[in-house]
């Protein structure tokens, strides 16, 4: 009988996720990790058998039918079998609804950012809808609106499927996405109700109960201080269209499962969330509620791309030996788990000043710290997801190009990583803005110092130095282009992946540091000091080859 290769497999991705479990120990109280452990132990055996099940339904999409049998409209979606599956485990879970309740005080959001990076490569996207119901319950809660949030709210954060709704978010136009200051829609208050008129180009989960839209009420000035933010239900109690009509879904290349639409909006009821201007900064207060779910599902995709890729290493033999055991591929696996590593906890540290500020625990130093790692965050996890699923399929050879193994869907959906939620260029400028109104550096610098001061072990001495090295040389620059707004601007990639690299260099050093101490645990530390290396080697976009 001829040889055929085994396919990887996937254990329960909690009890598997070692740096997840460290991580969890040193954060949370043993009686915090205890109650939620639960929660955890499901989603990472829903993680496994989903990717079980899904090598039989490789590609499947949302299907849009614009009219019934009879000639009537109805633009009817049909949603895959992932996500009918995902959407009501999202809800008991509490994918939501755990990052608002107080009952873990500080700890809420890293409670369910946990559950949501079991959850996310599992779900095939749905996590894209609960990012932006998470962002449209922060933008309600911020507007002051009382009625919009009681209203909305116990929807949003239900944890009863039957209950439970998801948002959607309609900011992109034709005009575009990050800048929505052309945006063409426009609002008229007819009979005492708001109503928009326009054409929203990029709907994700247009299956949604509500959204949040941006539009220009009739007479309103131009630019982005002219629109205001709405909340709209699409459908009608009996689920008809409410002056929406889905024009066509999108042909995507990742996030096929995502029904995403271009849609026309022809008298749509809506209801102002705050004022009748201003809506940008409306929408603000949910930046780095979806900022952050984009860098966690990130960093989910490569603990993904990383398990199969280790499972697969142990399987398959080649030249008279597992791939395990060839040096050189397990020196390339060695330094994608190190990235990696270093990248869970810069996104793992940014969850923790979210939950800080959201229940108002946070000082002055940890608010602009938020602010500024934010984007970092979002801006270096989007790039080296890319690169870690890229290399991902290289370790497969032939069978990581086949798209009925489910390897090349890693690639394909972590492409939308640095696009989603501001493009790389766009987060650059931003944590250029942010540094402009937090003192500068000079908070980045006293944080990494804090970060150094709580690390004993010697074995890491030579990662602080690195990281101090690679702040400093990164400090001098941002202070010798100060004065250059141009040259400023034309360097802010190089500086924010200096900066991110750097300071989670830091966080993962630290956490190496209390893994040795309370779990002598040398593979965090190994990690960290293969870490450095890579980062002090490069200061630029992510390469797994380095």
């Amino acid at each position: 009988m001829s040889f055929v290769q085994a396919a990887p497999l996937l254990g329960n991705q909690y009890r598997d996720d070692a740096v997840l479990r460290s991580y969890l120990r040193r954060v949370l109280g043993a009686q915090t990790l205890a109650a939620i452990e639960p929660d955890l132990d499901a989603l990472g055996q829903f993680a496994a058998d989903a990717w079980a099940a899904a090598r039989a339904h490789v590609d499947e999409e949302p299907a849009l039918t614009h009219w019934d049998a009879w000639g009537e409209r109805v633009d009817r979606i049909e949603l895959t079998r992932a996500w009918r599956a995902a959407a009501p485990l999202a809800a008991r879970h509490g994918l939501v609804a755990a990052g608002h309740e107080t009952t873990h005080g500080a700890a809420a959001r890293v409670h369910q950012f946990a559950l949501v990076y079991l959850y996310h490569c599992a779900s095939e996207f749905h996590s894209c809808p609960l990012a932006m119901s998470d962002g449209a319950a922060t933008a309600i809660k911020a507007s002051g609106n009382a009625g919009l949030a009681a209203h909305a709210l116990p929807h949003l954060l239900s944890r009863d499927p039957v209950q439970h709704w998801i948002s959607g978010q309609w900011m992109t136009e034709n005009t575009g996405g990050s800048d929505v200051s052309h945006s063409e829609t426009v609002a008229r208050l007819v009979d005492g109700q708001w109503r928009l008129y326009g054409r929203k180009w990029f709907t994700s989960a247009i299956n949604a109960q509500m959204t949040l839209a941006l539009a220009r009420p009739e007479g309103a000035p131009p630019g982005a201080d002219g629109l205001a933010l709405f909340y709209l239900e699409p459908r009608d109690v009996q689920g008809r269209w409410q002056g929406v009509t889905l024009d066509r879904l999108k042909h995507k290349l990742g996030t096929r499962e995502l029904p995403t639409a271009e849609i026309h909006l022809d008298g749509a009821p809506a209801r102002l969330v705050a004022a009748a201007d201003h809506g940008v900064r409306a929408i603000a207060p949910m930046l780095n509620v979806t900022r952050t779910w984009n860098a966690v599902c990130a960093t989910a995709t490569m603990r993904r791309a990383l398990a199969l890729a280790e499972d697969y290493a142990q399987r398959r033999r080649a030249f008279g030996k597992p791939l395990a055991e060839q040096p050189l591929h397990r020196a390339t696996l060695a330094n994608l788990r190190a990235q990696f590593e270093a990248a869970f906890h810069l996104t793992f540290h940014v969850v923790e000043l979210l939950g800080l500020a959201q229940a108002d625990k946070a000082n002055e130093a940890q608010l602009d710290l938020l602010r500024l790692l934010t984007p970092l965050a979002k801006l270096w996890t989007g790039k080296l997801a890319v690169a870690i699923a890229s290399e991902a399929c290289e370790c497969f050879g032939g069978a990581g190009y086949l798209e009925d193994t489910g390897i090349p869907q890693l690639l394909r959906d972590a492409q939308v990583f640095p696009i989603w939620e501001g493009t790389t260029n766009v987060l650059a400028l931003d944590f250029l803005r942010a540094l402009r109104g937090a003192d500068g550096a000079q908070t980045l610098l006293d944080a990494q110092a804090q970060w150094h001061a709580q690390i004993e072990s010697a074995e890491l001495a030579a990662c602080v130095r690195a990281a101090v090295a690679c702040t400093a040389q990164a400090g001098a620059r941002l202070q010798s282009l100060a004065h250059d707004r141009d040259a400023l601007e034309a360097s802010a990639r190089d500086l924010a992946f200096a900066f991110a690299q750097s300071l989670a260099s830091s966080l993962q050093a630290r956490h190496a540091d209390w893994a040795l101490r309370h779990d002598n645990d040398g593979a965090r530390a190994a990690a960290a000091q293969r870490f450095a290396r890579l980062a002090s080697a490069t200061s630029g976009p992510p390469a797994a080859d380095t």
